[in-house]
């Protein structure tokens, strides 16, 4: 098909079905010409399936709870730290994923932290005593990020423009599914088998995806575009970025944005087994109407790009988070005892529109650094993870007792997230259009 009107030579034609990519960041002289040889739609299966090991890793095992808890002598309060554990440890490894990408090429990194997420897995299927399962799930941790991380990144490499956000979008739609799929096939893994099966279908998982990030995935970083890995100016970096005050708000309102909703996720075993009464096998009621919100989300999101300005997007998104939240609170103070659907409705209009917000902000601080993109994907992964970890460790065993408690705990978060946004746009006062010309966004000093 003959490329859009006014589109550079060689950059990704938006029509058709056999879109290739190409390097976003051609202008630059460190960055020889690369041409991937992978449609855009295979891009995004595969880009979704890195992406969807890691939230397989939380959900999966929720309806395992009180089955692993009874067979370790563990708690709820106790088995709340197999997710936060492996948040943290996934946190603290998000600062070197993206870094490592930037030295040794994105597809490197990938295949090797899959095979360690691999390792981990194995030795959680064949831990018998929590002390073990922790480590195991700290080990996890450390690895199970760089998919997520690294294919931000990557999708940076090879497209610019109304292109990225609509692949972004797009992997949003296929990592959006495993949150809804992973307690249900928790639940039925159990009825075939004990708890250690689940561990061991995220190996299988883990094994599935290096046979295809081995056959299929290029190398959108080559040697000549990489940075070295020097700890004390890896620091320095961070440190400048953490420093920067548009990176700060940008972050912190997508992070406190999706706390809302990890929150309800990270409460999820108490939340469907306690106060809506529901079974082990039913963990979709919840998990399936949340994820139908977050996918339609990335849809529209997909099909506005180009469209709508990125702030008017993103401010329909926050619009939709606060107004769920009021039917949330609404409906928690109106009825005595939650029932389904009506009790999770409000969480599938917060994923759609955190679905609406997060393409935009991502790719927004993306692009302020374009020649370090994979350690700017770290540091905001970082900060989000850091709060989803406290939320699952601090706030949730807190919380979780108490619909109202939950309620007002998820409002909170969204309020934050939009002061935030609104902070953002009082200050840099600019539409966040995805740019064609990414190095043109080099860190301004507001």
């Amino acid at each position: 098909m003959p490329a859009a009107a006014g589109a550079p030579r060689g950059s990704p034609v938006t029509g058709g079905k056999r879109r290739r990519c190409y390097p976003a960041d051609r202008h630059s002289p460190t960055q020889p010409h690369v041409k991937p040889s992978i449609s855009n739609r295979r891009l995004a299966l595969l880009l979704g399936g890195l992406s969807m090991f890691g939230p397989f890793s939380i959900d999966t095992i929720f309806p395992a709870f009180p089955q692993i808890g009874a067979q370790m002598g563990a708690d709820k309060l106790a088995m709340q730290q197999t997710i936060s554990v492996y948040l943290l440890a996934y946190a603290a490894m998000s600062l070197v994923h993206g870094a490592l990408s930037d030295a040794l090429g994105r597809r490197r990194v990938i295949l090797g932290g899959l095979a360690v997420f691999l390792l981990a897995s194995v030795g959680c299927a064949l831990a018998t005593t929590l002390p073990q399962l922790l480590g195991f799930r700290a080990l996890q941790g450390l690895s199970a990020g760089v998919g997520l991380i690294v294919g931000r990144a990557l999708i940076r490499d090879v497209l610019h423009g109304d292109d990225a956000q609509r692949l972004m979008s797009q992997v949003s739609m296929i990592f959006g599914i495993a949150p809804a799929v992973a307690p249900v096939l928790g639940g039925w893994l159990l009825g075939w088998h004990r708890w250690p099966a689940i561990f061991w279908f995220l190996a299988a998982f883990a094994l599935v995806l290096i046979v295809a990030v081995q056959r299929a995935l290029p190398e959108t970083h080559p040697p000549a575009a990489r940075l070295p890995l020097r700890p004390a100016g890896l620091l320095r970096g961070y440190s400048e970025m953490a420093r920067h005050p548009r990176f700060l708000r940008l972050s912190m309102a997508a992070a406190l944005n999706f706390g809302a909703l990890f929150l309800y996720i990270a409460s999820a075993p108490a939340f469907v087994l306690d106060l809506l009464g529901l079974g082990e096998q039913q963990f979709g009621w919840f998990f399936i109407p949340m994820i139908g919100g977050m996918m339609l989300g990335a849809f529209v999101s997909g099909r506005a790009a180009g469209r709508i300005d990125g702030r008017r997007l993103a401010n329909i998104g926050f619009a939709c988070c606060g107004a769920a939240m009021v039917l949330n609170l609404g409906y928690t103070l109106w009825v005595d005892v939650p029932t389904v659907p009506w009790a999770v409705l409000p969480m599938s209009l917060t994923a759609f529109g955190i679905a609406l917000v997060f393409p935009i902000i991502t790719l927004a601080i993306l692009d302020m650094y374009p020649h370090r993109r994979g350690g700017a994907s770290s540091l905001q992964a970082f900060f989000g993870l850091l709060g989803n970890a406290l939320i699952a460790g601090l706030l949730s065993p807190l919380l979780s007792g108490s619909g109202l408690h939950l309620a007002l705990g998820a409002a909170a978060f969204v309020l934050g997230g939009w002061l935030f946004w609104w902070w953002e746009n009082r200050v840099s006062g600019r539409a966040l259009r995805i740019p064609a010309a990414p190095a043109a966004l080099e860190p301004s000093e507001l």
